[in-house]
């Protein structure tokens, strides 16, 4: 199956459940998932970090699928979905993806006004993973590619939670993801690249 009709079938399976327990959030995973990828729209972000921002928590879904959600155990979502999303796309789409978590660590870190805006939800899951960012891992983190962009993810991330909010809906950001898929693959490190034939 193709990836973008199984990441359709993630969100038909589960994006219409909302976060429950110390997760719990006011809005369903869809809806989610959608104001993100919004707000990167609305920011003029590159339709990568739009695809990223639309499928940041997808680990969450594949995760679900794995074994049964613990509210007091972090589900690592953003690196288990890493190996999934590059079947179909390049670091530019996975990497702000992988490193969204790590981008809240680094921000509650140095943004006491960002700290402070965090859900409950949001706090919760800080906990599970590691809390705020020490200086070595701060360093190491501003020097990783698309690191940058992971923070801008980060933010649209925490903003994304609006019930009732109007946004395009899911075929509008999977016909982004069939665009995205069909570009020539450009690796980020060489910058060789060849078509996609996946």
């Amino acid at each position: 199956m193709d990836i973008v009709e199984r990441i359709d079938r993630l969100f038909a399976s589960h994006g219409h459940v909302p976060y429950e327990g110390a997760r719990r959030e006011a809005i369903s995973a869809l809806e989610h998932a959608l104001q993100c990828a919004q707000l990167a729209e609305w920011a003029h972000a590159d339709s990568s970090l739009v695809a990223a921002a639309f499928l940041h928590d997808v680990g969450h879904f594949l995760a679900a699928e794995a074994v049964a959600r613990n509210d007091h155990v972090d589900d690592r979502h953003e690196e288990l979905v890493v190996p999934f999303l590059a079947e179909g796309f390049d670091a530019a789409v996975t990497e702000p993806v992988r490193l969204h978590v790590q981008a809240k660590r680094y921000l509650v870190r140095i943004d006491d006004a960002y700290a402070r805006s965090l859900s409950p939800a949001s706090v919760h899951s800080l906990a599970l993973q590691g809390g705020p960012m020490r200086d070595d891992e701060m360093e190491r983190f501003e020097d990783l590619p698309f690191a940058r962009e992971a923070v801008q993810l980060r933010r649209w991330d925490d903003l994304a939670k609006e019930p009732g909010r109007r946004t395009p809906s899911i075929d509008w950001y999977l016909a982004l993801l069939e665009d995205l898929r069909e570009r020539p693959f450009l690796d980020s490190k060489t910058g060789i690249g060849a078509g996609n034939v996946a």
